[in-house]
Parts: structure tokens; sequence; C-alpha cells
């Protein structure tokens, strides 16, 4: 029996003493020990080669005392014969039982949720630090942004780089950091990191975004390579510093606060918005701005008139902005602006348009649209109307209760609430350590607390762009509902915080899509944002289920969604950060928004998880979290594609920066518009641009992926093609090179190892793959669920 060893030596509790002489001889005993342990876990695996991995946290400190044991075990394993132990890695172990030749048992499914006692479920931490996991969700997407426009300009060899934002997302995903279970100063540090990184990137970002637009070779798109002193980077095709024009981005949007776009515009005064597109496709997105005068309009930089709607700013948008903007920037944020100003921004792919907010007269044909508002109490109906969706609210309660898609004739009630699980302290005799906390998900009573509209009035804003309502339901819980011309989808916007906690129960708070669709205990969630898995209630697929937490036991993590459906409509809801959620009753769809607990679940945090947020004055009260969710019902066939449409526009939102026109003078935006591809160019709509990246020596790192499965779409989940020099147009490619998915090694120095599965040895050979590359080929294949990354020397 080989055991091929990283072995955990706290389980084995090895420490050998080999000198027969000294008292407290053990080693026969210890070999017995070792031996027993390797003969029970063999019974598990299908050869005789075994892996003992070695770790744990806060473990295996001193590194000389374990490896001083680790080599003392193995000597004298292999001295008595039984088993052959030796350090290994997994490369190795898995050569080894590749030539064993078994058969095995295929798995599809995953290990959620987890437990490691009946009423111990990690699923709390789907959901915890909801506001750390948006932040990273965030700058991910400007890291991708800021590296696509450092290369459209050339990599410079000193100052700014995207390097310290990359190190800081990628700290993140250590499995203590984006699923919250870190202590709260570690997430500080965190935080902290990622700030940093954010500034560095932004500052990348806006001055290449700037260089482009300042320069007319981005008018016709002549990107020529110009040789540094520096092998391997370009120059500049104008510098970074240049004074033409001075973009920056506002990071606080999301309460209202954005000092460009609320300047008073007048004596010629205006400002530009340019939004940045990251994505392969065209898209047209709505920007929304916070701005302080009515008689403005919107024009691009061609003079085209562009239609525009002012919502006036709430009171709670007021609370919100004079709260965090002293705690995140340190200043005032004086007078809050009387509007937010939304327009429509039609963005071509990898590339940016800009947008000029400007005074209007009174009898201005492209004036903004003041929205019309009332202010209702029950019982009045509510409806909320795009070209293509209708929504309708309870004239009892104020919530939503039913959807209408007009496009596809589909029409069910959905009926949306809000309430609170109460979290167990997990103090008693009989439920030692079994608190809600970072890890667990543990409700002390599967009962949900309903929060009630307890105004009972909802604010109704209509124009010609968007509808939108507005509840409260409870002084620490509202939310926005909005639908926007056009849109397939509704948008929650949900504001939660601080719960309050002076009832001495910590609470964990969901809000619920209930419907009549017969799903039989079936829902779909993601699999990191790639494959939706298929979800049983009360149901394991490879052992039997003894049902103890129906609640905790039933929850998945989210990254990109969730969707339930019978044999006509899908009801999908997607998230803009990693959240849990569930199915717990037919028809119904429950996510996890925000938690505050009061107990450690003794897991390895040592504290709970009780985020507070203390102002300049020392007073301190929990977190709020502003987040959002998108809500779509539709036949099958139409609900994939726009899940997977929509979650890219999701995950890659358009990059917003801005810049004051002091004199009104538009003359800086030499290229006011501009796309990277050949004209007319776009990706295929299966096909997602993940990373585009200048290395050195005029190198590219490029991945692309299909972000359908297979069979999901009858239109999409194909076979894509995507031409390589449509994507570099004016740069000669001198050689393609495809890497492994980590870009560490090229894929023709990969192992490939062939496995032998039970019941269906064709497998393998049924999966579709995209055609390797030629000599001289520059198109690339793309199969449903294939991500293919490439090294592109220009």
């Amino acid at each position: 029996m080989n055991f091929s060893l990283k072995l955990n030596l706290r389980l084995l509790q090895f420490n050998a003493q080999d000198d027969p002489s000294l008292y407290g001889y053990n080693l026969p005993e210890k070999l017995d020990l070792f031996v027993e342990y390797v003969t029970n876990q063999s019974k598990e695996f299908r050869t005789h080669h075994i892996m003992w991995a070695m770790g744990e946290d806060f473990s295996y400190g001193n590194a000389n005392t374990w490896f001083k044991q680790i080599d003392k075990l193995i000597h004298y394993a292999n001295m008595d014969g039984r088993v052959n132990a030796f350090y290994s890695t997994p490369s190795m172990y898995l050569d080894a039982v590749h030539a064993a030749n078994a058969t095995w048992h295929l798995k599809t499914d995953d290990y959620f949720p987890y437990s490691d006692c009946p009423h111990c479920f990690w699923t709390g931490y789907f959901t915890s630090r909801p506001a750390l996991k948006g932040y990273v969700r965030k700058l991910s997407a400007l890291l991708q942004a800021a590296r696509q426009v450092e290369f459209l300009v050339g990599k410079v060899s000193s100052g700014p780089n995207t390097d310290s934002l990359e190190e800081a997302v990628a700290i993140l995903q250590h499995h203590d950091g984006v699923s919250g279970t870190e202590r709260q100063h570690v997430a500080d540090d965190y935080a902290a990191r990622l700030s940093k990184g954010q500034s560095e990137s932004e500052d990348v970002f806006n001055k290449a975004l700037a260089s482009l637009i300042s320069t007319k070779a981005a008018e016709s798109k002549l990107l020529i390579e110009k040789m540094s002193s520096t092998p391997g980077h370009r120059v500049l095709m104008n510098p970074v510093n240049s004074p033409d024009l001075n973009l920056v981005q506002c990071n606080l949007l999301n309460v209202s606060y954005c000092p460009p776009t609320e300047v008073e515009l007048k004596s010629g005064r205006s400002f530009v918005v340019v939004a940045y597109n990251p994505l392969g496709w065209e898209r047209e997105d709505f920007v929304r701005v916070p701005v302080s005068s009515s008689k403005i309009e919107v024009i691009d930089a061609e003079e085209n008139e562009i239609p525009s709607q002012l919502i006036p700013i709430t009171e709670a948008d007021r609370t919100l902005r004079d709260k965090y903007v002293n705690l995140h920037a340190g200043v005032s944020a004086g007078t809050a602006p009387k509007y937010f100003l939304v327009f429509a921004a039609a963005v071509p792919p990898l590339g940016y348009n800009s947008f000029i907010v400007r005074p209007s007269s009174a009898s201005g044909s492209n004036i903004a649209k003041l929205s019309s508002y009332e202010t209702r109490r029950a019982p009045l109906t509510v409806h909320l109307k795009s070209s293509q969706l209708h929504l309708t609210f309870s004239k009892d309660t104020g919530l939503l209760t039913h959807m209408s898609n007009k496009k596809t004739g589909v029409s069910i009630p959905v009926e949306q609430s809000y309430c609170w699980y109460n979290g167990s302290s997990g103090v008693t005799e009989e439920d030692p350590h079994m608190a809600s906390g970072a890890y667990l998900f543990r409700p002390n009573t599967s009962e949900c607390f309903p929060l009630k509209n307890f105004q009972q009035i909802v604010t109704v804003f209509r124009g010609p762009l968007v509808e939108e309502v507005h509840q409260q339901f409870s002084p620490w819980a509202s939310q926005v509902i909005r639908v926007y011309k056009n849109a397939e989808q509704a948008e929650v916007q949900f504001t939660v915080g601080p719960i309050p906690i002076d009832d001495s129960n910590g609470k964990e708070i969901v809000t619920k899509f209930t419907t009549p669709l017969r799903t039989e205990k079936t829902f779909y969630t993601d699999s990191n944002g790639r494959d939706f898995l298929k979800r049983v209630r009360d149901f394991r697929p490879d052992w039997n289920l003894e049902v103890k937490e129906p609640v905790a036991g039933n929850y998945y993590p989210l990254n990109l969604g969730i969707y339930m459906k019978d044999s006509e409509t899908d009801v999908s809801v997607l998230v803009d950060r990693a959240l849990g959620a569930a199915s717990t009753a037919d028809g119904q769809l429950e996510i996890m928004l925000h938690r505050r607990l009061l107990y450690d679940d003794h897991r390895g945090v040592g504290e709970a998880l009780n985020e507070t947020v203390c102002g300049s004055n020392g007073r301190c009260e929990g977190l709020t979290v502003l987040g959002s969710l998108y809500i779509n019902i539709n036949p099958s066939e139409e609900a994939s594609q726009w899940r997977r449409i929509k979650g890219q526009q999701i995950l890659m939102p358009l990059q917003l920066a801005f810049s004051v026109l002091e004199d009104g003078n538009k003359e800086v935006l030499h290229s006011p518009k501009f796309s990277a591809f050949k004209s007319g160019y776009e990706l295929p709509q299966n096909v997602a641009l993940i990373t585009l990246q200048e290395l050195d020596d005029r190198q590219v790192l490029l991945r692309l992926a299909n972000i359908f499965e297979v069979d999901e779409s009858e239109q999409l989940s194909k076979m894509a093609t995507v031409y390589l020099p449509d994507i570099f147009p004016n740069l000669k490619i001198k050689d393609v090179v495809e890497l492994s998915l980590s870009a560490n090694q090229k894929k023709s120095h990969m192992k490939k190892l062939t496995w032998t599965v039970e019941g269906n040895e064709k497998v393998q050979k049924n999966i579709l793959r995209g055609r390797p590359l030629g000599r001289d080929d520059t198109s690339v294949e793309i199969a449903p669920m294939e991500i293919r990354t490439f090294l592109i020397t220009l």
C-alpha cells in the first residue's frame, strides 16, 4: 500500500519517542496507530493510494518540529513495511491514482450545503459581510476595465499601475476573506488594501481614458505602436499627465454624492460623462447622477440630443448621503442636490461614449423631463410599466404582487415580502456551539418574522425613461423598485440597516418572491457564476438526508443568481454581489441580504458578526447595506438568454468618469466616441471578454469564455468563433499561443489524463471543445462553458 503523505499529524498526534533506552519509548504503539488510521481511511478510497493533507487554521507554526516528526514517521513506517509513506504533491498523487486504472463514479453536483453536525450548516457565510462582498465585486470590474484601457494606450514602465489592485483583489479571494469569515480588524485591513489599489487603478483608468479622448489618433483608431527606450512598452498617444481633460470617478454615487455633477451649471459651464464599456458587445445602459439644476439637457459630443429625466432626491437619499460621505470621504456632503439625472448611454464594444450635460433654456426642446410623482396611502393599487414589463403592487400592503412580460406573454402573480430570522444564541447546555455566526446560519426557529410596510405609504415617480416605487418597511429597511424603458427586468434596490439588536436577538434579513409555480421542490443556483446546478429541497443525491434544519439546510451560495421554473415559466433573480439563497417552499425564492449577530459560532472567527460604523462623534451603529437584485419572468429559452447577458452586464457595469468643462468648451473631446474593435465588429452574443491585459515584450493576455451551458439555449448553446484580427484591428498579430486557464504554462505542455467512468465510457469523448490552434490560426472556436486563454504577441 502506497501512502502518499502530507499527513495531518493533529489527527494522529504522532510524537514518537524512538530511543528504547529512554522512559516513554512508544514507537511500536505509534506505528500501530498510524497503520490503523491508514487502514481505516483506505476503505473510503478506490485505489491503494491515499493522500492526507497537512494543514489547519492557526496550526503548524513551528515547521522544524513538524517536519522532524514527519521525517521520523516516514522512516519508521517504511522500515515496518506495512505501508509505504513519502512526501508527495497533488500531481504525483494524481499520476499514481490514474496508473491504478480504476473505474470512477462521475459526480456532477457539488458538496453544498456543508454541515459538521445535524444543526450546524455552514450556510451563513454565503451572505456574511455583504458590503465587503459588494466592494470586491465593484473593484474586480474596475480592475478589468483599467487593464483594458491601459492596453489601449500603452502600458508604461513607471508610475501608477493596476498591480496593487490586482494584489488586493487576489488576497480577498482567501477563503476567510471573500466568504466574510474573517475578524473585523482583518476585514478593515482588506478594505484598506482595496481602497489603496482602487485609488491607483482609478488614476490609470482616468488618465488613459483622457489620453484616448484627447488625441485624434483614437478617432481614426490608429493605435500605432512606438517603442520607447524601455523594451516592450508603448509610448502613450497623449502623455498621461495631459492637462486637456481631467477625469475623475465618483465612488460614492451609491449615496448620491458626485461633486463634478453637482456643480451649478451657469455661465457656459457644463460637465461631461464618459461611459466606458468593458464588454465585447455594444450595450445601452442607463446613467444616473445627482444634479443641482432642473434646466439642463444632455447631448453627445456630436450634438445629438439624448432624452433625459429628472427624479427628485428623497429624504432617505439625503440621510444616507449625509452619514456616509462624512464617514468615507472625511468631508461634509454639503447641500444635497435636488435631482437624479437619468439618461440612456449607448456605448460600443470595448470602447466609450461621451455625454455633455449643459444648461438649457426654459423653452429648449431637449430639456430634461421632470418626473411626476405622488405619495399614496393604502388602499390604492399602483402600477409600473415599461414597453416590455408591467408590475402591479398591492393596494393593501404596497408590495409587489404581479408581473407581466408583454413581449413573451408571461403573466403570473409574484408577491414580494421581507422578513427576518432570529439568530440562535447557541449557548444553552443542550445546544452548545451552534449559534448563528459568521459561518453558521442557525435560526432559533423556522419562522421568518415579517417586515410590514409600517407606514403603508409608497412614493411613485413616473417619466419617459424610468418609473419607480419607493417603499419604507421599517426605520431600518426600505427599497426602490424601478423599471427602465424597454427593460425586461425589474430592478430591486434594497437598503437594510442598521439592523436593530435592542431585543438581544441577532437578525438575518431576507426577501422572498412567492409565485404559484409548481416547482416540485426544485430550483437552480449558479456554480461560481458559470453553470447552474439543480437543487432539490431536503435532498442530497449521494446519501439519504435526515432533515434537522429545514431552512439553513437548504441554503446555497449565489454569485450570479437563482431561478425556479415549471413547464411554462422561469422566474429568475440575479444578484450584484455574493449572497445566500434558498427555496424553502414550492414556487418561492428567498435571498438573504444582510446579517447582524451577537454570538460567535465557534468555527474559528472568535467574535460575533456584528459590523458597526462609528462616526467622528464616537457614536456607533450597525452597518447599512445598499444593493440590487434583478427579477425577470420568461419562458425558459428567453430566460436563459436574459440570465447570461444581463449577468455579464451586472458583473461588468459601465465605468463612469466625469469632468467639469468650465467654459463649456468641448473641443478637448477630440475623440468623443471610440471602440477598440474593428468597425462594426462585436463578439458573438455567447462569448464574454474575461481578460485583456498587456504584459511585457509586446505580449497581451486574452481570455474568452462561452457563457452558455450545453443545451441551455437552443440558439446560443453552440460553438462560437472569434476573429482575433477584429479585436486588434490596427496591430499586427505576430504569434498566438494557447495557455492553461491560469496562464502559467502552454496548453500543449499540459498533462492530459483519460479516466474510465462508470456506466458511460464515452462521456469524455462527447465533450465539445474548440479546435486547437493551428500554426497560423487567428480565429478561435469556443464551445459552451469553455474558457480559452491566449498569449498574443503583437
